[in-house]
């Protein structure tokens, strides 16, 4: 009998944590590293909030609370919900825990047992198909490339649906390929999900503020009323306040559900912090104006690598519509070698080469399960892109 447990085995590492590590680690050796392999804003968390969470401190909240939050988040949270996406809840409908992944896990712990199926699109985050495993059910990955500017068609995620079931995972604006699901994309989807009552949709809306070219963010509980009952909404102030050290996810959803997740945060972390709660609470319902000013800028530093990536470098990258990062395919440089003297075979190859030749560390897209293909986070200065969309050209243009 093994010491560990036989769930943990189905998991595998992160790869954007991996790759992230052994930058730090060439960095911590006095190589000059670009990092645009992880996923954060470079900004710092705004004043007010930061203000609110000192003020937190010096008026003692820092003790216990609700497991699954404080009343005054869950009000703000309602209050978002009902503001910025038309859904019709209330604080006892709404769910906080320590940031979105957990929510995710939560979500996905309480209710998927061992045969349960759950469709992925694809590419998709990294961890989506690690905990539907973790929990013993099974991914089933839904093919959403290029082809469709990487969103999930509806007649694919038709033939994705079987009577096992149990979960649809949607992610817009997504990770890694940055593409948004319009209103009338969404209405595709919800009238195959009407179709199958036995489907449940969680939707991670974490990059919701970020949708550029002006347009306007839609979830599919907000499309499509009638799936309400049966959709968990995700979101968090991560990306949006730039406070993913805070730890802070919030979602709405089923009363059931949410107290089945209750039930299993309150054996596993318990509340999430006191103190950034509180801060949280400012980030709801204080100033929202800073994040224009983001969002231009975001969209600046998109264009940048849009149109460095795609300058005769063999690269082939589409203009996302959201989130912070672009997913370009290097398929027509695979199989060839790098003036380093890497034979290229494979997407992770052609990362792996770029991080010790030029310095620049992305992620690979097998990791995000699309081979030939590799993600870059756009979220660093600009002079940092340059520079890197520098070394990338000439890296590409060194490749025979």
């Amino acid at each position: 009998m093994g010491f560990l447990s036989e769930a943990l085995g189905r998991v595998a590492p992160s790869a954007t944590v991996a790759i992230s590590q052994k930058a730090r680690v060439m960095a911590a050796e006095g190589k000059d590293i670009i990092a645009l392999s992880a996923g954060e804003p470079d900004f710092d968390t705004p004043q007010h909030v930061r203000d609110a969470a000192k003020r937190a401190m010096d008026e003692g909240k820092t003790r216990y609370t609700n497991v699954d939050g404080i009343a005054e988040l869950k009000e703000a949270v309602a209050a978002k919900f009902r503001r910025d996406n038309g859904l019709d809840v209330t604080a006892a409908d709404c769910f906080v825990s320590s940031g979105g992944k957990q929510i995710i896990f939560n979500a996905l712990m309480a209710t998927l047992n061992p045969g349960d199926e759950v469709v992925v699109p694809v590419p998709y985050w990294v961890s989506y198909p690690e905990i539907v495993r973790l929990c013993g059910a099974e991914p089933v990955f839904a093919v959403a490339d290029a082809s469709t500017g990487f969103k999930l068609a509806p007649h694919v995620l038709e033939a994705a649906i079987t009577p096992k079931t149990k979960w649809l995972l949607l992610n817009t604006p997504s990770n890694p390929t940055g593409a948004a699901y319009s209103a009338d994309e969404l209405r595709g989807l919800a009238d195959v999900l009407l179709r199958h009552p036995h489907v449940h949709i969680l939707t991670d809306d974490i990059y919701e503020v970020l949708v550029y070219d002006g347009g306007t963010f839609a979830t599919i509980a907000q499309v499509e009323p009638k799936l309400q009952p049966r959709t968990l909404t995700m979101n968090g102030v991560s990306k949006s306040h730039a406070m993913t050290g805070w730890r802070i996810g919030y979602c709405t959803g089923p009363r059931p559900l949410l107290a089945a997740m209750t039930k299993l945060q309150g054996q596993s972390t318990s509340n999430p912090t006191s103190i950034s709660q509180w801060a949280a609470v400012e980030a709801l319902n204080g100033p929202q104006d800073f994040l224009a000013d983001w969002r231009k800028v975001f969209q600046e530093r998109r264009d940048l690598v849009v149109k460095g990536l795609n300058a005769n470098t063999g690269l082939d990258c589409l203009t996302p519509e959201g989130a912070f990062y672009v997913f370009p395919s290097c398929q027509r440089l695979l199989g060839k070698t790098s003036a380093g003297g890497t034979v290229l075979a494979t997407d992770e190859d052609f990362v792996l080469a770029l991080l010790e030749e030029t310095g620049v560390a992305l992620v690979h897209g097998a990791a995000f399960g699309l081979p030939g293909h590799f993600r870059l986070s756009y979220a660093a200065s600009n002079a940092e892109l340059e520079e890197a969309v520098r070394r990338i050209q000439q890296f590409c243009a060194g490749i025979k």
